[in-house]
This record gives structure tokens, sequence and C-alpha cells, in this order.
């Protein structure tokens, strides 16, 4: 399902052309890591007590944040993941998580 385009709602259209006017639309959307707007705070609720550093903001493609997820787990030698919006890096990480991202060109990336 994660792979399938969103074609929202539509069941069937008789304009032949529909799935490549839906391909037009999709555009990759390529920011530079010095123009991200990183934000790393700690987050503890439904989590069981545990805590996890959340970083919010960033904007690129999943695989491109899968990467910089396994980057930043193995700088910090701790687990984590990616849903949706958001990367977590488990424990209280942030100065590690700040300075990794400072050091390899995320300079408006803060700790909230």
């Amino acid at each position: 399902m994660k792979n399938k385009k969103n074609i929202s709602g539509i069941v069937y259209s008789t304009d032949p052309g529909y799935l490549s006017k839906l391909e037009e639309t999709e555009e990759t959307i390529i920011v530079k890591p010095e123009q991200q707007q990183l934000k790393i705070r700690l987050e503890t609720k439904h989590r069981g007590g545990k805590a996890v550093t959340l970083i919010e903001g960033y904007r690129g493609t999943a695989s491109e944040k899968e990467e910089l997820v396994k980057k930043l787990k193995n700088y910090c030698g701790t687990g984590g993941s990616h849903k949706d919006d958001e990367m977590l890096i488990q424990g209280d990480q942030r100065d590690k998580v700040l300075q990794w991202l400072h050091k390899n060109g995320y300079k408006l990336a803060k700790r909230i």
C-alpha cells in the first residue's frame, strides 16, 4: 500500500491520460541541508515513560529520511525509526543529534 500512488479516491476514470496527469503534478522537492529547518525535542508521552529524541520538519524523500535516521542512530549508538514527518532516536540524545546535524550542514536545526 505504501508504494501505490494516492489517486484521491478515484475508482474509475474515462480520461485515458488521467494517470499521466497525476504523475506530472507529483514533484520531488530537493531541499539542501542548509535550508532544512529541523526541530529537536524530547518526548516521553505514549512511550511507557521512556524518553525519545524527536526530530521534526525534515523535507525530502522517504529514502533520504531513512538514510539520515540510519546515520544518526549509528552516531548515537542507539536505536530509532522514522514515521510520517518525524524521526525518532531512542533516549535523550538531543545534544548529540544537534551536534551531528550542525557538523553535517544542517545549520538551521535547533533544540526546542
